[in-house]
């Protein structure tokens, strides 16, 4: 029997609800140009995306997941073990955490 993988979750928010809600100004900082590569989350991650595009598509055994852009503004929870594409089309920078 398999079982369904857990989506992208993806919540629009500003900034001033992301640091109320998240104190994200204390979290690292991350940032990439245009560029496609693999990824494989090895934990959950929680992102909030400060500028720029994405898209996100699940590979593997996540490819039933459905591929979603991410755009400033979003916050996002990548579950643990995925695997995906991402195909960056402007340049992004997101604070990020592991939990």
């Amino acid at each position: 029997m398999s079982s369904k993988k857990p989506e992208i979750q993806v919540i629009k928010m500003s900034l001033a609800e992301a640091e109320a809600l998240h104190a994200i100004s204390a979290w690292p900082t991350w940032g990439c140009d245009i560029s496609e590569f693999e990824w494989e989350y090895t934990e959950t991650e929680e992102a909030y995306i400060l500028q720029g595009s994405v898209l996100v598509t699940p590979t593997g055994h996540w490819a039933s997941c459905r591929p979603i852009r991410i755009v400033a503004g979003d916050f996002a929870v990548f579950p643990d073990g995925m695997t995906c594409t991402w195909e960056v089309s402007e340049p992004i920078e997101k604070h990020y955490r592991f939990v």
